[in-house]
């Protein structure tokens, strides 16, 4: 396996550092027809904390007959007490905020959406119900002393509602901000976003007070455009970006949307521009290598064929 790395040129544009939020255990796996033994999801959260992923999203505490993937969040969490990253759990509700307190939990994320399609495809709620929902749960989180993300999916498109005005992603982030969220990551869901509308969608968010310094950006590859999309929120400003080992992950709902952002390629693109993110692209591939062998088919991510000579 080749471990060759990009030559660095430096953008003074570009934060010196970004951190990757790793959603691989959770949103990478949860849609996977594979049912993952709780024991390699373990392994797959220690290697990548091991390859210097300082967040690395574990599980999530919806309802089994959900996400039947995510089930064994009970038994997972108390394999990871000794994983040196923050380890945010997903939560729908209080009933899944008081099960992961429970296991010690000290990150949190309800998951909003900016269109009223979704949020009812999704979480069978309006808009306004979800977040009325999410309002108690955010604050008994801030309460227990855990820190608070919100996602908002379909910020740039619905595959329902064709394209998402701006000024619709910016009214919802604001209320879900207003919340109390320490975080929004702002999810282009089925992978239409590029890279002038993300950073027309950042500016709007900024002038509504909504400081560039507590927003994510969660892009999908859909259209080749995630890369493109998170240089272009880089360059705004965000040092924030979430990304799935080996490209996991894609939406039941929005049929349409590949696999995330591949950690790998976006490791690749940041090293080659001197950007620090603390990690190991060698460990990372023979990571995603490995948990591509468990689930029985190769990774979608480029970077990682290409550092792997894994066939596609």
């Amino acid at each position: 396996m080749s471990t060759g790395l990009p030559m660095t040129v430096p953008d003074p544009s570009l934060p010196a550092r970004v951190r990757i939020h790793e959603v691989g255990p959770r949103d990478g796996l949860q849609n996977e027809k594979t049912v993952v033994p709780t024991e390699v999801k373990a392994e797959f959260v220690h290697r990548l904390a091991a390859a210097g992923l300082d967040t690395v999203e574990a599980t999530s505490f919806v309802h089994p007959k959900w996400v039947p993937q995510l089930a064994d969040a009970e038994q997972l969490m108390p394999m990871l007490g000794d994983v040196p990253a923050r380890l945010p759990v997903l939560v729908p509700n209080q009933r899944g905020l008081d099960r992961a307190l429970a296991l010690g939990a000290r990150e949190i994320a309800v998951f909003g959406s900016a269109t009223e399609a979704f949020a009812k495809a999704n979480l069978n709620r309006t808009v306004d119900e979800s977040l009325a929902m999410f309002a108690p749960v955010v604050a008994a989180a801030r309460e227990a002393g855990a820190r608070v993300r919100g996602y908002l999916s379909m910020c740039f498109g619905d595959p329902w509602e064709g394209a998402v005005p701006i000024e619709q992603t910016v009214r919802v982030s604001r209320r879900l901000f207003d919340l109390g969220c320490d975080e929004l990551s702002l999810g282009d869901t089925i992978g239409v976003a590029t890279p002038g509308h993300v950073t027309a969608l950042l500016t709007a968010l900024n002038e509504a007070g909504v400081p560039t310094g507590r927003l994510a950006v969660h892009f999908h590859d859909t259209y080749g455009q995630a890369l493109a999309n998170a240089l272009a929120a880089l360059r705004h400003g965000v040092t924030t970006v979430d990304a799935s080992a080996g490209g996991l992950g894609g939406c039941p709902y929005a049929k349409s949307a590949t696999g995330n952002l591949a950690t790998e390629d976006l490791v690749w693109m940041l090293n080659g521009l001197g950007v620090s993110t603390g990690v190991d692209l060698g460990l990372l591939t023979a990571t995603s290598v490995w948990m591509a062998g468990h689930l029985g088919r190769p990774s979608p991510s480029r970077t990682l064929r290409a550092l792997s000579h894994q066939e596609p």
